[in-house]
């Protein structure tokens, strides 16, 4: 059996529908908080079990005859390290053969802040003795379109990351090699560093919402500190805005860029372009 966590999650989501196409549905078991949002994953035969990232026992129980897990990175930045380890420690116990992880590009020398619980998490799979992979993500092409519509409104993309270049990909082109990694065989012991075919600037992101919407969006580049206090303003909170900030800074510095084309390579297809994304959202 397959097991993965955060099911109900967007990222999770879209793996299981990847599952479906080639593992039976009853071998699927989608691990999550509130059973209640996962009516539909059951209702399709899917396999619902209830645990929660902080409770390792529950999470022993929860993996019981499970043979590989995708282990989805938590949402909680700040909790992660001790969450996954809870996880980890939880598979051992269960007898878990191999877990696939949803790392951080280059997480190892990233410069985004975001890198530490990732690598304190492939630590624990190292000293775990569990066969593992690493599935280093890039940023999903979604975090920067969830600030589309403000953009068309006012005219001005904002962000901090200067022109460097962002090498993303969809949730969707995540989940398919992450489907891959966790339903094949012989991936343990590999790192995959994940990242869309191309990289682009957030200059690049404006000029394309301004060629497919028809109205201008100019790019503006904030100091950090701006650019946090900015997303504060419009009621992110103080921990998320932080974040987002860090990371654009991050991107100025190239931490989100690779060009390897290791994603598309592993899912055997091109990866979702940024005019598909921007066209699909408008």
């Amino acid at each position: 059996m397959i097991a993965i966590t955060g099911a109900t999650g967007q990222l999770g989501q879209h793996v299981i529908e990847e599952l479906l196409k080639t593992v039976p549905a009853n071998q699927i078991v989608a691990i999550v908080r509130n059973p209640a949002k996962a009516e539909a994953l059951s209702q399709q035969g899917i396999v619902v079990r209830k645990a929660d990232y902080t409770d390792e026992a529950a999470f022993t129980t929860a993996l019981n005859g499970v043979d590989k897990l995708l282990l989805i990175s938590s949402s909680e930045v700040g909790q992660r390290a001790t969450q996954h380890q809870n996880v980890i420690n939880a598979a051992r116990a269960a007898g878990v053969k191999f877990i696939a992880y949803t790392s951080l590009l280059h997480a190892d020398k990233s410069p985004l802040g975001l890198h530490v619980e990732h690598v304190d998490t492939e630590k624990a799979l190292a000293e775990s003795g569990i066969p593992y992979a690493l599935l280093r993500n890039g940023w999903y092409t979604e975090n920067y379109l969830a600030s589309a519509p403000p953009a068309l409104e006012h005219g001005v993309f904002i962000g901090a990351a200067g022109e460097g270049k962002i090498a993303s990909a969809t949730r969707a082109d995540y989940a398919a090699a992450a489907a891959k990694v966790v339903s094949e065989e012989g991936h343990a012991g590999k790192v995959y560093e994940l990242a869309g075919d191309y990289g682009w600037t957030l200059n690049e992101l404006a000029a394309e919402l301004s060629k497919q919407s028809g109205k201008t969006v100019t790019y503006q580049n904030l100091s950090e500190a701006d650019f946090a206090a900015a997303l504060k303003s419009v009621g992110l909170p103080a921990g998320l805005a932080d974040m987002l900030a860090d990371s654009d800074t991050g991107a100025s510095k190239g931490g989100l860029f690779d060009d390897s084309k290791t994603l598309s390579k592993l899912i055997g297809r091109p990866t979702t372009s940024l005019a598909e994304s921007v066209k699909a959202i408008l």
